[in-house]
């Protein structure tokens, strides 16, 4: 998967048809407006790098941009190691020390049900779903919740005995601190956590079982229809079945959903958009600082530093375009 880059206004919109429809039964759909809105602020006249992650069309949501403020020479890339598109800027902040910058998309996002026609993915990208990650390892502590445990051969099978392990290990809880990095070791301790603590427990222990099994984070919408702000992102995993392909699981929503326990294994909501996927994410072109842990939020660095976060400001907003 190379790296590449063009003007924005080259690729216009970006629809790509879903195909991974199952048979027998259409999933849901939302249809939506979703604005990605950030203002970061340094000295007048400084210069600016900027990324902001862009949402892929998949077989999962369908998007296009319909509205933009950037500059003219604002680039879309991809990063080389999951093909993550991103919108680039290098910008001066203005008089006031500011640099504004918002996309609206339009999108359409598709309820996931398994099992459904099993996508082809290159070897190499699916052996990278099973190597650790900064903070996701491989074996080590988190282990100790296999101990007297016999897994399952059979691919399903066994994450569907991981995803129960991790169900009833996990409470959803934003105490104190830790909480909120995606340490799968620091999750396995502490049996708390939001969404990425959730996910990235599962995600070590289905590695370890050799299923390849991928982290993805977007933004959330109210179930109900309307239109608001949202306050900030989630994010859900995904495992490998050589007869079904990829296979969604959203265990922190079960935890908050103790009915849709079931639900949340093979299923995911349309309610929902994805914006990328994998960890330590180096960025189009590389950023300064060190890979990004998870990349949803816009990065900012000026002078080769990463601007603090109390310099940037953001705002995420959705308006459905049908209301039922």
């Amino acid at each position: 998967m190379l790296a590449k880059r063009s003007s924005l206004v080259l690729f216009g919109l970006l629809f790509a048809r879903g195909a991974g429809l199952h048979a027998g039964e259409a999933p849901r759909q939302r249809e939506f407006l979703f604005t990605y809105s950030v203002t970061a602020q340094a000295e007048p006249g400084t210069w600016a790098r900027i990324w902001l992650p862009l949402p892929p069309s998949n077989e999962d949501q369908e998007v296009a941009i319909v509205n933009r403020h950037l500059p003219p020479k604002a680039l879309l890339t991809t990063e080389p190691k999951y093909g993550n598109q991103m919108v680039y800027v290098k910008h001066r902040a203005n008089e006031a020390g500011e640099i504004r910058l918002a996309v609206t998309y339009r999108v359409k996002r598709y309820e996931i049900v398994a099992p459904r026609a099993a996508a082809v993915d290159e070897q190499s990208l699916l052996e990278r779903f099973l190597e650790p990650d900064a903070k996701v390892p491989v074996g080590g502590k988190c282990l100790v919740l296999l101990e007297g445990r016999q897994l399952p051969m059979e691919a399903v099978a066994a994450a569907r005995m991981l995803y129960d392990l991790v169900y009833d290990h996990m409470r959803y809880a934003k105490d104190g601190t830790g909480w909120g990095q995606g340490d799968a070791e620091w999750a396995c301790q502490s049996g708390y956590g939001n969404c990425t603590d959730f996910h990235s427990l599962f995600i070590a222990l289905a590695r370890h079982a050799r299923i390849p099994a991928r982290f993805e984070i977007g933004f959330p919408l109210p179930r109900e229809r309307g239109s608001g702000t949202i306050a900030g992102y989630h994010c859900w995993a995904k495992f490998y079945a050589p007869d079904q392909g990829w296979i969604p699981v959203d265990i922190s929503e079960a935890d908050k959903n103790p009915a849709l326990r079931e639900y949340y294994f093979g299923h995911l909501t349309e309610d929902r958009v994805v914006f990328s996927m994998g960890r330590d994410i180096d960025l189009e072109p590389r950023q300064a600082g060190p890979p990004l842990n998870f990349f949803v939020y816009p990065y900012v660095e000026v002078g080769e530093r990463p601007l603090p976060a109390d310099k940037l400001r953001y705002e995420f907003s959705y308006e459905d375009l049908l209301r039922e």
